[in-house]
Formats: structure tokens, C-alpha cells, sequence
């Protein structure tokens, strides 16, 4: 059965570029016109720069208006980017909060509604039905990933096993006794779990587990194998983030697995010089920047993500894709004038056969000059290998980086347990540079 024909598709996913784009023309005008009457911080912005929602002729236009970034939101804390009043609140989430104050989001009961819809897309576009069990092990609470992909999973008609995230051992005997057949969490959590398969003597791959959604750090082909291989499933990834929505923004569709469908209809995607702002056409490189189209209570108007990637063609449905996030503006690494990213890191480990994919990023300072150190664990297969196979792992690491990254680096290769282990998002740089 071809894509465009495949039962479960909304009208909008086979929808002509043309129809695409009108219906985000409509959109993108009543949202601007949403956040200039209701919120003083978009009106300031606006009138700032003399410009009206009027001003929208064509989508080229919203190049014209204020971006919206992660320290505005934190500038209005806790509730003054709401565009309704709080009496019309239902969910508050937020942040985290540990770079300095929580960004805090709301949503109005129809933000809810359509929320899970979207989300209830995205789980039908990786093959979910209402046949399976799905396993979540993102966080519930204030973080918008547990209880983002629960509503959208009961949409499907799922049964929901709302685990959330820690209690490792008993996660793998609840996949085992409730025989889930999806699965979803950040990568490097289900990691943990597949290694406690394997500790417990099992093998991950046979397991009922079919399908994987993964999300909410960066991961690449090299991490999908790894999941595909030892777990026997088809990895896809699932993008968002709460000033956006949350989890939905975008997801891999299990036809092509070819980089996440952003849900157009709902979310306006640019790219932009993450230096200058400028917007740059489909196919370059560069900072994500999403418009919502569809929300009530905190409409967000051209945000930057941080996220670095690029805006890629249509194929599984009718809306454009974007690449695997290769890191992000404000987590990139300045090693000896060479830019370096987690993710880069992350794709040499995984092609160096006997390391495993945990591993977390040391920088130091000696002089005025940076340094990197990457401590790596090595698989527990080769725990017994004299100490010559880790040094020639540790070697060959090093040498790959040198190579293909340009600059030199410490490798120390740890037992199995040697780096803490994450329940969410993993801590993959430690700073160990003096503060100033």
C-alpha cells in the first residue's frame, strides 16, 4: 500500500504544497493578530519595530517580525506570554530550570485537545494502532513528555503503561510481563534498559517490543542502529519541545524513516543563520525557528530552538521534513578554534566496535588553551580483555576524532557503570574549567 494511500491519514497529510501553504497563510495571521491584541511583550516587540499583523501579505513576510527566544520567556516568568486569562488555564508545564529560571508554558482545554491530536498523529505515522501497548518511559510532571505522548496514545486507543522514567530492573519486567510492543523515551534511557536485559541474562531483541519513539536529546544513524540491532525494532525519532507544544512537533513516519514530518499545519518552520537571523532556503544548514499556528494560550512567535539542522523535502506525507539535529547553538564546543558537538562525538563512538554509547565529554582548561576528554564506557563484553584491547579502543577513538574533527583529545575508557546513568536526557558535557 502506497503512503498516500494507507488508512489512518488526515486529508491535510496528502494536501498539495499549495493548500499547505494557504491554510498556513490563514493561520499565521490570525496567530499574529492572537499575540499582538492579547500580550504586551509581542506588542511591544511589534510596535518596536513598526510593524502590524497586517503586514503578513505572504509567508515571506514573517521574516519582518521580532524573533521569540528562551530568555523572553524567562524575562515574562511565570505567566506574562499567556494570551487568555488564567481562568481559561488547565495545564501549566515547565522548565527545569537549571540555567536559571523555569520557562514556564500553558495550555487552554482546546491547546489539550489539540495537542493529543497531534500527538495521536505522530504515534499512527510510526505504525501505531490501537492494537498496541506503549511503554512510556519519558518523565510525568512539569517536563511535557510523559504526559504529552500519554494523551495522544489514548487518542490511538492504546493501552498506556505510564512507567515514566527510573526503576530499571522493574522497567524490563513490565515489558516482559505486559508484553508492550512500542516503546518510548529518550535514547540513551533506553539504553540503560536494554543493558539491564542483557545483565539480567536476556536478550532485549526478543522481547514483544515492535516500534520505538525516541526524543528530547539529539541522536543519529549510528545510535539508531544500535537501538534497531539490540532491541529487534524499528527507531524513530519524535521531536518537540514545550515552548512549542511539547512532544509532536515532528516525527519520523515508519515508511521512510527519513528525518521527522513537521505537522505544517500546526507549526511554521524556518531556518536562519543562527549569527545574523537571516532566513536561509530549504536544504542549508542552520538554527530551527517555529511559528505555532494553532495555539490558544501561548501562541509563540518565531522561536529559536537552538536546534541545528535543515528543512528537507516532502516524502511519507505531504509536508517537509527536517534533518537529524546535529547539536545545538548553545551547546556547541569551541575546542582550540574547532566547533564540536556532542553528536559528533556520539557518531565516532558508536562506529568504534568495542565501546558503548555511554559515554559524557570532559572539558579543562590548562593555560589559556581548552582542552577535551571524553570518558567512554566499554562494552560489558569485552569487560575481561586485557588492558591492551581498551588502550587500542581507546586509540582508535582517538584517532577518529583527530581525523574527521580536527582536534586531539584524552580518551579514558571506564568498566560497564562507569558513567552515571540518566532516567531523562542525558548530561553528556561536564565543565570543568575554572569560573571566572
Amino acid at each position: 500500500m502506497s503512503p498516500s494511500t494507507a488508512p489512518g491519514r488526515e486529508p491535510i497529510e496528502t494536501a498539495s504544497r499549495d493548500e499547505i501553504a494557504a491554510l498556513q497563510l490563514e493561520r499565521l495571521r490570525t496567530t499574529l493578530r492572537h499575540a499582538y491584541e492579547r500580550v504586551p511583550h509581542y506588542r511591544e516587540k511589534f510596535d518596536s519595530l513598526g510593524i502590524v499583523p497586517e503586514d503578513l501579505k505572504s509567508l515571506a513576510d514573517l521574516a519582518k517580525f521580532p524573533f521569540t527566544t528562551k530568555e523572553d520567556l524567562r524575562r515574562t516568568y511565570p505567566f506574562g506570554m499567556f494570551a487568555v486569562p488564567m481562568d481559561d488555564i488547565v495545564r501549566i508545564h515547565a522548565s527545569s530550570g537549571t540555567t536559571g529560571k523555569p520557562t514556564v508554558v500553558g495550555y487552554t482545554a482546546k491547546d489539550i485537545d489539540t495537542w493529543a491530536g497531534i500527538m495521536a498523529r505522530s504515534i499512527r505515522a510510526t505504525g501505531g494502532s490501537r492494537h498496541d501497548i506503549i511503554h512510556v518511559t519519558h518523565g510525568y510532571g512539569l517536563f511535557t513528555g510523559g504526559l504529552g505522548v500519554h494523551y495522544g496514545a489514548e487518542r490511538v486507543g492504546c493501552a498506556v503503561v505510564p512507567i515514566s522514567g527510573g526503576q530499571t530492573e522493574r522497567q524490563v519486567q513490565l515489558i516482559r510481563d505486559f508484553k508492550a510492543t512500542m516503546i518510548v523515551g529518550t535514547p540513551s534511557y533506553v539504553l540503560n534498559i536494554v543493558d539491564e536485559f542483557e545483565r539480567q541474562g536476556l536478550n532485549p531483541a526478543d522481547s514483544t517490543l515492535k516500534r520505538g519513539i525516541f526524543g528530547a536529546e539529539p541522536w543519529g544513524e549510528s545510535m539508531r542502529r544500535e537501538l534497531e540491532t539490540r532491541l529487534g525494532i524499528d527507531a524513530m525519532d519524535l521531536y518537540g519541545l514545550s515552548e512549542v507544544i511539547g512532544p509532536g512537533v515532528a516525527v519520523e513516519c515508519i515508511e521512510s524513516k527519513d528525518g521527522p514530518t513537521i505537522w505544517e499545519d500546526h507549526f511554521y518552520p524556518e531556518i536562519i543563520d543562527p549569527a545574523t537571523g537571516e532566513v536561509l532556503p530549504d536544504g542549508a544548514h542552520g538554527e530551527l525557528v517555529f511559528t505555532s499556528l494553532t495555539k490558544e494560550a501561548l501562541p509563540v512567535i518565531r522561536y529559536r530552538t537552538k536546534d541545528l539542522t535543515t528543512l528537507l523535502p516532502p516524502t511519507a506525507r505531504a509536508f517537509r521534513r527536517m534533518g537529524k539535529i546535529t547539536g545545538r547553538s548553545d551547546d556547541m564546543l569551541i575546542i582550540r578554534g574547532v566547533n564540536v558537538f556532542p553528536s559528533q562525538i556520539e557518531e565516532l563512538i558508536l562506529k568504534t566496535p568495542k565501546l558503548s554509547p555511554h559515554y559524557v565529554l570532559e572539558v579543562s582548561r590548562k593555560g589559556h588553551m581548552d582542552n577535551l576528554g571524553v570518558k567512554v564506557e566499554l562494552k560489558p563484553e569485552f569487560a575481561d580483555s586485557p588492558d591492551a584491547v581498551r588502550q587500542a579502543a581507546a586509540w582508535e577513538l582517538q584517532h577518529h576524532i583527530k581525523s574527521l574533527i580536527g582536534i586531539n583529545t584524552r580518551i579514558d575508557v571506564v568498566d560497564t557503570g562507569g558513567i552515571e546513568r540518566s532516567a531523562g536526557k542525558a548530561k553528556r558535557i561536564i565543565d570543568l574549567r575554572p569560573k571566572d
